[in-house]
């Protein structure tokens, strides 16, 4: 399928290194089952399983619709190949397939909170494949075939459907279809044509290009006006090579067996096949303002650059995600199987399929919102050529696809429970939208291409080293290395990475660097007077790769610092206060520290800097916090913790948060925030309505202000630990300069996650 899977076709050797990495560690593999219920106690146990578990399946056994009610199985998906046509690797059996399939799994999961078992099953024949897939329906809500060779793949996917009384949907066809029918419908919008009259040549006859064809007649192409190719030629009327069933629907009589030979005067060039067959020459043949969909991965059938060189008036899809129109089968069948599921569908009709369409090729052309914009980094896609359809992360796909889908469902009398309440319905999909593991891809989109530079202090660190790699391939920033080189070059060399010093990143050299003088004199400007004479000055700058960082910064060498990977935090905290110092109009540094956990995103401050902040500091720091929340997209619910609930004490601590809030209160009146309260009141709207029925927060608060540094840092630690939860911080606030300081625990994805939001910042400080 084009895009979603373009990863395994990548053979980059120490991508695959990465890769491998990845997957075997921190534990094997990319799933893991856990029980949504506590088994907390004998009763817990009793209810879970027996005796307790006999009253549900009674109930069921009764009326069988009650299974989506008691169990999981209406949130439930198989994911199941025979890994028989495996992108890019084709052939390559179940087994070695089920890495893909986990991945799917992890797609579904992570776009529209989908449960997924992946099913890799031993089958080639038609027969056995059916009869497995068909013995699985009391488990699943829902089935998505993957990887199965064509012509079998139509075959399966027809009986199945058949026999079937849940959704089947093989996302290879399908997935693609839709994607590309949007496209089309958003193209011939711009081009003033008619799906009527517009003439389609493909390049590929295999599953995915002829259910593209398939749904554009649908949508109201005409046969006549289709021509297919594929590797033997055109599919034309008497050929008996390389044919079936399918593909004979599309065969013509005519006298052309090239693609050369029927390209002239094509209005739409549908490409499913193999890297470079669509020449230039070929190009100059198509009609004005031609529709070219290059799907190939990795290497399409024509290169955007090359389109457009002879084709100025094209407009371009590929199947890859460094180029506009990426057409990627993620922005679909997540959102689809989410509608599907939620209204109890028995299938995926055409009539589905169609509102998908529709709500993609909508989505395009709505003018974009501030979060949505966040999706798409430092521009804001505007419908064109070069925007026909929606980024994969844009977080409004589910909010459009779902709900479409789901009333086409029901409207076409597939529905086994229609959605009642769609107010309710469309808060839910809101919620998850912004509870997502995907809480980082905002910082990253606006991160990338920005030429930013982002100075390390701990250069010489494996996880520096790592780090450095992967944001020199996303292109989020231009590294600078504090370090010597040659351990710089040995480390590389021992860790298997390809980048080198000078070529791929700056370093700056602790120990013989032709700025050291400067760096000196201007450290004892910043300290002077702080009791640094001009000795130790000399000698800091020679040992304290902090304090160059923060010089480095300061000559405005670089945008933005990452130290903190070893030494005590309270001397990075001491450098970037004394030489960076505080931004304008902020009188103290703060840190907030961000959880993504499996329930979304959570804020905690100040969980790092301020030991003691009084009620004037709580303020500032929540207000800064606040602005940094929005940073992600993320509209802050914020909440002053304590533990007094609105005024049940009068402690010291309890009476600043009361203060802090009226400060707040008055400098942003807009902003959601309320307290003093409990912490469970903070997380819970019922608790916390029935204490103070009219509190100024609703819903779950997803920022929390604290009173004191201890009890910031120690709940930011206990819920990290017991939620598992991924530990994005500590991200300074107020400084005048992006800087931040790892703790020494961090891994190389921290790195990268810290190293992207000092970005994002020294973006939006540049946009003022």
């Amino acid at each position: 399928m084009p895009g979603i899977d373009e990863t395994v076709t990548n053979t980059v050797p120490d991508l695959d290194e990465q890769a491998l990495f990845y997957h075997r560690h921190p534990q094997p593999g990319k799933l893991e089952i856990r029980p949504t219920k506590t088994l907390g106690n004998q009763r817990d146990l009793a209810l879970a399983y027996s005796p307790g578990v006999a009253a549900p399946c009674r109930e069921i056994a009764k009326d069988p619709a009650l299974a989506a009610e008691y169990t999981s199985r209406a949130n439930l998906v198989a994911v199941i190949s025979n890994g028989t046509a495996v992108l890019g690797l084709g052939n390559i059996g179940p087994l070695a397939s089920k890495p893909v399939m986990e991945g799917k799994a992890v797609l579904f999961k992570k776009f529209a909170d989908i449960d997924v078992f992946d099913i890799e099953i031993d089958a080639q024949e038609i027969d056995r494949i059916v009869d497995v897939v068909a013995a699985l329906e009391p488990t699943f809500g829902g089935i998505n075939l993957e990887d199965i060779k064509a012509p079998e793949c139509f075959e399966v996917e027809e009986r199945l459907r058949a026999r079937m009384g849940i959704p089947v949907f093989h996302d290879d066809q399908h997935g693609t279809a839709i994607i590309v029918a949007a496209a089309v419908r958003n193209a011939l919008l711009l081009a003033g044509k008619n799906i009527e009259d517009v003439k389609i040549v493909t390049s590929g006859a295999g599953a995915a290009a002829l259910a593209c064809l398939n749904l554009l007649v649908s949508l109201g192409a005409r046969l006549e006006n289709i021509t297919c190719t594929d590797k033997d030629g055109v599919v034309y009327l008497g050929r008996n090579d390389h044919m079936d069933r399918w593909m004979s629907v599309y065969a013509k009589e005519t006298e052309a067996r090239t693609l050369a030979d029927v390209i002239e005067g094509a209005d739409i060039f549908l490409g499913l096949s193999a890297g470079g067959v669509l020449k230039p020459e070929l190009l100059e043949k198509m009609a004005e303002r031609p529709l070219v969909m290059a799907l190939a991965n990795p290497t399409p059938e024509v290169m955007p650059d090359l389109a457009r060189a002879v084709r100025a008036d094209a407009m371009i899809c590929t199947g890859r995600s460094d180029f506009p129109n990426q057409v990627n089968n993620v922005i679909c069948f997540p959102f689809i199987f989410r509608g599907a599921l939620d209204c109890g569908a028995t299938t995926i009709n055409e009539e589905m399929k169609i509102a998908a369409v529709d709500a993609i090729a909508e989505l395009s052309r709505e003018e974009v919102s501030e979060v949505a914009a966040k999706a798409y980094g430092s521009e804001t896609p505007v419908f064109g050529p070069d925007y026909l359809i929606p980024s994969p992360f844009d977080p409004r796909l589910i909010l459009k696809i779902a709900p479409a889908v789901a009333r086409a469902a029901e409207k076409s009398g597939v529905a086994a429970r229609p959605i009642a309440d769609w107010d309710a319905y469309m808060d839910k999909l809101n919620r998850f939208v912004f509870r997502s593991g995907l809480i980082m891809k905002p910082i990253f989109a606006l991160s990338r291409r920005s030429g930013k530079r982002i100075i390390f202090a701990d250069g010489e660190d494996e996880r520096v080293l790592r780090a450095a790699q992967v944001l020199l391939e996303e292109k989020i920033c231009w590294p600078i290395l504090i370090g010597r080189p040659s351990v710089l070059q040995t480390r590389l060399e021992r860790f298997g990475l390809r980048i080198r010093p000078g070529k791929d990143f700056e370093v700056v050299n602790p120990e013989d660097d032709p700025r050291y003088r400067d760096y000196v004199e201007d450290y004892f400007a910043k300290v002077g007077r702080l009791g640094v004479n001009p000795d130790t000055a000399r000698t800091i700058i020679r040992t304290n790769t902090t304090a160059i960082a923060t010089i480095s910064v300061s000559r405005g060498e670089a945008d933005g610092l990452i130290c903190g990977l070893a030494g005590r935090f309270s001397r990075h905290i001491r450098d970037i206060r004394q030489v960076i110092g505080a931004a304008d109009g902020v009188s103290r540094i703060s840190a907030m520290s961000l959880l993504i956990t499996q329930s979304g995103p959570m804020f905690f401050a100040d969980s790092y800097v301020q030991e003691d902040p009084s009620a004037t500091d709580i303020a500032e720091i929540a207000q800064l916090a606040a602005i940094e929340v929005r940073r992600f997209g993320i509209e802050p619910k914020v909440a002053l913790v304590s533990h007094s609930n609105f005024g049940s004490a009068d402690t010291e601590d309890a009476c600043k948060l009361r203060e802090a809030l009226a400060i707040v209160r008055k400098a942003m009146p807009n902003l959601e925030i309320d307290g003093e309260m409990h912490g469970d009141a903070a997380l819970s709207e019922d608790l916390r309505r029935r204490v103070m029925p009219h509190s100024t927060l609703s819903g779950t608060a997803n920022l929390l202000v604290f009173p004191t540094l201890d009890a910031a840092n120690i709940t930011l630690n206990v819920v990290k630990t017991m939620t598992d939860a991924l530990h994005v911080g500590p991200i300074l606030l107020g400084t005048n300069s992006p800087a931040h300081i790892l703790t020494p625990s961090a891994t190389s994805r921290g790195v990268v996650n810290m190293t992207a939001i000092a970005v994002a910042e020294a973006v939006q400080r540049r946009r003022g």
